[in-house]
């Protein structure tokens, strides 16, 4: 097939530009990341914004111009009408776009990407559901981790237990009850060794409880903001089993791309209605188990960036 060139559209949201890259990773065509920043006027709803650049600055308009590629991809709500823009300028140009933009303009993209997990209910001809978030995890990239890694890890026993922690969500604060309760369950599972690694998201008060309850020999931690670099691809590629926090999908997506057993921890009353779900598809497709259900399952991967472009090479 030929490789098509492809714009993606990338704004200020890390998990969106997470999603895309992994998208166009998994296509294999040659792509330019074009930067997208916005203006106060994004927060109009994208009835007003229409097919149109309103909303984004103007050094990011006299970007947005021709020559046009043959694919933009974007991501959110916010960024729908960019794309809308460039399909109105360009209509051979295919324009997918991950995530629900709302019902304006629903029909103008080519492709509508949105989780199984999301409430949508309609049944468009132009949408694709996937079970999770499109990730960059890939075997090539597991196996350049594990090489970086290793030796960093050497000092620790096997096997490993990596462990994600993220933290407080818009619902309920993560805290330290339930950081004792993560804690305590991890103590259950046969591990050498924790391999940890926080978010910006994280309250100190986890950190702490973490730090206390669990053995400090065989416990490595790192906390967000370390000026260390980041370990998080090198503890995915190391682990024997990851514990991961149910508060991210991305989290979740990432570590059950592994194709290790991955349990998920996710207090119920932390949760959304939609993370629930989420994890529940996880656990049912055989992808995870929650944490402390004294079940495992291995052998599935979850690869929703290279289920999305295999959906993409069909509008050719």
């Amino acid at each position: 097939m030929k490789k098509h060139s492809v714009w993606v559209l990338t704004d200020d949201r890390a998990g969106n530009v997470n999603q895309l890259l992994g998208v166009a990773e998994a296509l294999g065509w040659p792509y330019v990341c074009k930067p997208v920043r916005y203006t106060s006027w994004v927060k109009l709803p994208n009835l007003l914004r229409g097919a149109s650049l309103v909303g984004v600055t103007k050094e990011t308009a006299k970007d947005i111009t021709a020559p046009f590629p043959d694919l933009v991809l974007g991501a959110g709500r916010r960024m729908y009408p960019v794309l809308r823009f460039i399909k109105k300028c360009s209509p051979k140009t295919k324009i997918v776009q991950l995530m629900n933009p709302g019902s304006a303009g629903f029909a103008a993209a080519d492709l509508i990407v949105l989780p199984s997990h999301d409430a949508y209910k309609g049944h468009a001809k132009n949408v694709v559901r996937v079970l999770g978030t499109a990730h960059r995890v890939t075997p090539e990239r597991l196996k350049k981790e594990k090489k970086k890694w290793s030796k960093f890890f050497a000092p620790y026993a096997e096997p490993f237990v990596s462990v994600i922690v993220g933290g407080t969500t818009k619902k309920q604060p993560f805290t330290a009850d339930m950081a004792k309760d993560l804690a305590y369950k991890l103590l259950q599972m046969k591990a050498g060794a924790f391999l940890i690694t926080t978010s910006r998201r994280t309250p100190k008060v986890v950190v702490d409880t973490l730090k206390e309850v669990l053995p400090k020999k065989k416990t490595y931690l790192y906390q967000y903001g370390d000026k260390a670099e980041n370990p998080y691809f090198g503890l995915l590629a190391c682990a024997q089993q990851i514990v991961v926090t149910g508060d991210s999908m991305s989290m979740c997506s990432e570590a059950c791309g592994v194709g290790v057993p991955v349990f998920i921890f996710a207090p119920k009353s932390v949760m959304s209605a939609k993370h629930l779900r989420f994890h529940q598809q996880l656990y049912t497709n055989g992808y995870a188990t929650e944490l402390g259900s004294g079940q495992v399952v291995f052998g599935h991967v979850l690869n929703p960036a290279a289920e999305i472009a295999e959906h993409i090479k069909t509008l050719w």
